[in-house]
């Protein structure tokens, strides 16, 4: 096994009676931030939990830093968990959780308050450290949960889905925060079930579905898997004819669709507005010439995404 790798698995497999968790999984995981990516039931926390050895593998192993990982408490004072349930007692303040967990992980008294204070000064959580927990935002109740996982100063966290309902504000801040303790040096590995949000996070990332790890790779590898099979972009416009008529002679643009029921550009008048669908087989070369078509042309477009441009998408095209 690799010494530089922080987490190493050799055909690792979890299953729970004829329920496959995690299949036969060999992978090597780098210092840094490693993003899990996988929908609900892909099988990204049977994986985390086999990593910080709350499950014993039925068969393969796992090692991190180095160490085989079952029932091995000094590697646990290494290694900080922060769980995608809510575990905390809620009638506790956020003080005391915080300090209930810098006890178990065997500090002195005069070490545990000054500990408890420094992580909760980390994640800004000091203002409300004397609330109960039952009184926090869903926001606050995460960082509270990140505390709990650095107050011992790991090498290493991982990550359970740490960015579920948190609102626009709250996902800057511990998106900042994650990204300041790899600055550190603590790495990291964090899952979840959408694209962006570990794009904001690390280039590197591994891709699980039904318990296999289907790619690993950086964020541009995934892209490619993406710009491999035909790429549906939804645009919003007051002359969705005359769009098409500019975006048709390309030679990657495989169909134009007309969302209000036409099936030609014949059929829409110059006038009337509405959204078209344009299928490319080349999504990259079509948003880079898009704007130079639009001032060219001189049209305008209000509304442009793509449902093809998210993490459902790989998964449907690599499983099918």
């Amino acid at each position: 096994m690799n010494n530089t790798a922080i987490v190493q698995t050799e055909n690792l497999s979890k299953w729970y009676g004829e329920v496959m968790g995690v299949n036969n999984v060999t992978l090597t995981i780098h210092p840094g931030i490693t993003g899990l990516l996988g929908p609900n039931g892909a099988g990204k926390t049977s994986l985390i939990k086999l990593m910080t050895g709350q499950l014993k593998p039925n068969q393969g192993e796992v090692k991190v830093l180095n160490q085989p990982v079952w029932n091995n408490p000094i590697l646990t004072r290494r290694v900080g968990y922060c769980p995608d349930i809510e575990l905390a007692y809620q009638f506790m303040s956020g003080h005391e959780f915080v300090t209930f967990f810098a006890t178990l992980s065997g500090y002195d008294p005069s070490e545990v308050e000054s500990r408890s204070l420094q992580v909760l000064e980390t994640v800004d959580m000091l203002p409300a450290k004397d609330r109960p927990i039952g009184s926090y935002s869903k926001g606050m109740r995460q960082r509270i949960k990140l505390a709990q996982a650095l107050v011992h100063q790991p090498e290493l966290l991982f990550l359970d889905e740490p960015l579920t309902g948190l609102d626009p504000n709250g996902r800057r801040h511990v998106l900042a925060l994650l990204k300041d303790l790899a600055d550190k040096g603590i790495s990291i590995v964090v899952s979840s079930h959408i694209l962006y949000e570990i794009e904001a996070l690390t280039e590197t990332i591994l891709l699980i579905h039904q318990g296999r790890i289907l790619a690993e790779g950086t964020i541009s590898d995934i892209r490619e898997l993406i710009d491999e099979h035909p790429h549906k972009v939804y645009l919003s416009t007051d002359e969705p004819r005359r769009l098409a008529q500019v975006c048709l002679p390309f030679s990657d643009i495989l169909s134009v669709t007309f969302v209000n029921g036409a099936d030609t550009a014949e059929e829409v008048s110059a006038n009337e507005a509405g959204d078209i669908i344009i299928e490319t087989a080349k999504p990259d070369a079509f948003y880079a010439r898009l704007p130079e078509l639009l001032i060219e042309n001189e049209l305008n477009v209000s509304q442009l995404y793509s449902p093809d441009d998210n993490l459902s998408s790989v998964f449907k095209y690599l499983v099918g």
